[in-house]
């Protein structure tokens, strides 16, 4: 499956379009995680554990989207946006993917 940001894929053309696709994924992260990334901060550096549970959401959401796509019959996915919310006072990570999913041909 190509995924990808650009509206369209250089060298093919959607031969049809096949309607939006979405793959959400919500983490929680717990108090441990929360106590070492609040020591990070104050002391600096980088949160490991939360980059490490942003990135398991985001392909999460990456693998959901495909599938829907795959679902509908698509070959691809263009145009996709990808977003990160915090929900609960910062302790809930949301990452929402969306895009167009089509049929291409060369």
């Amino acid at each position: 499956m190509i995924v990808t940001t650009t509206p369209y894929i250089e060298g093919k053309k959607a031969s049809q379009y096949l309607g939006i696709v979405t793959g959400e994924a919500i983490m929680g992260a717990n108090i441990f995680k929360d106590i070492f990334a609040s020591i990070t901060d104050v002391i600096g550096g980088r949160a490991a554990a939360y980059e490490k549970e942003l990135s398991r959401a985001q392909k999460i959401a990456m693998e959901e989207m495909e599938e829907r796509a795959q679902q509908m019959g698509a070959d691809a996915i263009v145009g996709v946006d990808l977003d990160y919310e915090t929900l609960k006072q910062g302790s809930t990570v949301m990452v929402t993917e969306s895009g167009t999913a089509v049929k291409v041909s060369s």
